[in-house]
């Protein structure tokens, strides 16, 4: 059984790395680029939505939030390429391929989106 998590926790790393590269190609939709930015932004913050500390409850994200949206997201992407970007990501193409640019983006997408949730619930509150 270890083995068989070993093997899928790869899967999902591989997975995360072949959409960062989808996201970055010219030939995928753009709903797919869209997908493929979010799950792998989200598998790569360090901010979670349901933080790690809360007992059990805490890895739900990782465990099934995570795989579903990079279902989804692989499911976008069209299979000859995301064949052609996994066997990319098995090879390493692109290792650092979030680096400090990646990070700074990450923190601002999560600093945009909770200025408009604290916007949102603002004038849901029929704040001024």
């Amino acid at each position: 059984m270890r083995d068989q998590l070993r093997q899928w926790a790869r899967a999902v790393r591989r997975d995360v790395h072949a959409l960062y590269l989808a996201a970055r190609d010219p030939r995928v939709p753009w709903y797919a680029k869209v997908a493929a930015v979010a799950v792998a932004a989200y598998a790569l913050s360090p901010i979670d939505l349901i933080p790690d500390f809360i007992p059990i409850i805490g890895y739900l994200d990782d465990v099934l939030i995570v795989p579903a949206g990079i279902f989804l997201a692989v499911k976008l992407v069209p299979a000859e390429l995301m064949r052609e970007f996994r066997a990319a990501a098995v090879s390493g193409e692109g290792e650092r391929a979030l680096g400090k640019r990646g990070a700074v983006l990450i923190v601002l997408l999560w600093f945009a989106a909770v200025v408009v949730v604290g916007l949102w619930i603002r004038s849901w509150l029929g704040g001024a």
